[in-house]
């Protein structure tokens, strides 16, 4: 039997056979982390990351390792030196300055520190945190230290480039000024690259496999931007961070998560250099299994595609049951797949259906 970094790593880089069997990973939310780490015995461990939304894809791996995952998934926390301060109205700035409010499920932000940004000395003039500041790798290194024999490990940098940078300024804003050209866009889109690039070199420091960016560019039914958008203003920024980061790790596997319709950038982001992509979103076009396999299939290994809108907390065990085995029998088939939820699994996903789809995807992750 293969350790579970032997099986991930057959996985993602598809080379020298086949894993003995489909890896399996799972995000587990709060409330989940605190129903399985109480019925497990395990304390829950929370790794507060600097954008408050990728704290539960770094928490909580003792948990998850022994409910079944293959993965540890390892971040930069906050700040030892930063602490949050809360108004009357319940909002927060985080480490980016960004003025936080808590949503139904996630967080939001109500104030963005770029909003006013205009030229190429605003983006100069702001101060991104620290990257080395005190404290900030003190788990991702623990962890590593732990399970790098057992367990392939992931550097989590979600919220990368242009998910940073329209948190930064505004949604609206940077979609603006795409179609613009305003003076200060490709100034913060390099500016974010290179932020996440010291925090991803630090995690290779730190010994981890591999490195996942997180920018959504799709939604429900297409881009956000035209193609043309993303090869000018976005290809040349992942390209610099990638080729960075494979220059000092020359094996490093380089994950993409984008939500969305984004089968129209496929090649592309191929040409910026990712190896992996993540979630391969249910239910969008371009997203079929057959279809996301046979184009794709040469090159990239998949991770994700169980649906997590309707299927995890709505649909039947049977449903679920025949959507993994199809999923596995498709994505799986010469291996390159990873089976997953489609995002971290959220308090209506019932604790025995998180541990149904873990039972699935043990049983049907032989079927090749």
């Amino acid at each position: 039997m293969m350790t579970s970094r032997e099986r991930v790593l057959k996985a993602f880089r598809r080379i020298e056979g086949l894993p003995d069997r489909v890896p399996v990973e799972f995000d587990l939310c709060r409330q989940h982390l605190d129903y399985f780490g109480k019925k497990l015995n395990i304390p829950v461990h929370v790794t507060d990351n600097l954008y408050e939304d990728v704290t539960y894809r770094i928490s909580g791996n003792e948990i998850r390792t022994a409910m079944g995952s293959d993965t540890v998934i390892v971040g930069a926390s906050v700040s030892d030196d930063f602490k949050i301060e809360k108004r009357e109205d319940g909002t927060w700035l985080n480490e980016y300055k960004m003025r936080m409010q808590q949503g139904s499920l996630y967080v939001e932000v109500v104030e963005y520190p770029l909003a006013n940004a205009q030229t190429a000395a605003d983006i100069k003039n702001y101060q991104f945190p620290n990257p080395d500041a005190p404290g900030r790798y003190r788990d991702a290194e623990a962890l590593v230290k732990k399970y790098k024999d057992d367990y392939f490990i992931i550097g989590d940098i979600e919220v990368t480039l242009f998910s940073l940078a329209h948190q930064l300024a505004g949604f609206e804003k940077i979609l603006m000024s795409m179609f613009m050209e305003d003076e200060y866009l490709e100034p913060l889109f390099a500016a974010c690259g290179e932020f996440q690039t010291q925090i991803a070199l630090r995690l290779i420091d730190a010994g981890v496999d591999a490195i996942w960016v997180g920018d959504d560019f799709g939604s429900q039914t297409s881009t956000l931007f035209a193609p043309e958008m993303f090869r000018k203003l976005l290809l040349p920024y992942y390209k610099k961070m990638i080729d960075t980061l494979k220059a000092k790790k020359p094996d490093l596997v380089m994950i993409l998560h984008s939500d969305g319709a984004v089968g129209t950038l496929m090649p592309m982001i191929k040409e910026c250099g990712f190896d992996v992509f993540n979630p391969v979103q249910p239910g969008v076009p371009l997203h079929s299994p057959q279809e996301v396999k046979d184009k794709y299939g040469d090159m990239f290994a998949f991770w994700g595609a169980i649906d997590q809108q309707y299927l995890m907390p709505n649909g039947t065990d049977e449903e679920l049951e025949a959507d993994i085995k199809e999923r596995i029998e498709i994505l799986g088939k010469g291996g390159g797949y990873m089976v997953a939820p489609a995002h971290i699994i959220q308090a209506d996903v019932k604790p025995e259906r998180v541990e149904k789809f873990i039972e699935l995807c043990k049983k049907y992750g032989q079927i090749y």
